[in-house]
């Protein structure tokens, strides 16, 4: 484990018994993090909604804001899908180049990307961590891929950790009324 994947695993791990907001925190810090090690122009979190893609937390350079938080597509002919689908590669060094690429029609070039699904513990699919950039990259590597799905998983356990600690609260405050009041 080199220093970077440290930091993404103390970034992630250290918050873990935290509220809500540290997760909150945890992940663009993270995103970024991973966006300039990797050299990318925007690493987000998506998630599957109703058809959609929504991103939940998006890292950008200065000058590449073109996707924000909150914002959300279709998802059908998004490269996020596509990847889920086992359509496209989880990682392309210059997205030019591969044919089902080239048919995904975006607002902006993407070329460089790597995405891997973020699959929570009962097996489903929230979504999807990536990264992209505007220019080919052929540095990428198979351990930059490995890093992603990493993080991918530990994304995914904190997704999961929420969910109960919000289910578990839910259940603390809902009271039943004794058997004694329905019967009269």
């Amino acid at each position: 484990m080199d220093a970077f994947d440290v930091k993404v695993s103390e970034i992630l791990v250290a918050t873990a018994d935290s509220c809500d907001y540290l997760i909150d925190s945890a992940v663009p810090e993270v995103l970024n993090a991973m966006r300039k090690h990797l050299r990318m122009d925007v690493a987000f979190v998506a998630e599957f909604v109703d058809g959609q893609r929504v991103y939940r937390r998006v890292a950008t350079d200065a000058k590449a804001k073109v996707i924000r938080d909150g914002q959300s597509d279709p998802l059908e002919r998004t490269y996020c899908r596509k990847v889920v689908d086992g359509l496209l590669p989880r990682m392309l060094r210059d997205a030019a180049k591969h044919p089902v690429a080239r048919e995904l029609s975006a607002p902006f070039p993407v070329r460089a990307f790597l995405s891997v699904p973020i699959v929570l513990a009962d097996g489903s699919i929230y979504g999807t961590l990536c990264c992209f950039s505007f220019a080919p990259n052929q540095d990428l590597t198979s351990r930059d891929l490995q890093r992603l799905e990493t993080s991918g998983k530990l994304i995914a356990r904190r997704i999961d950790e929420v969910r109960k600690r919000r289910t578990d609260m839910a259940i603390q405050d809902w009271a039943l009324a004794p058997v004694d009041a329905w019967r009269r």
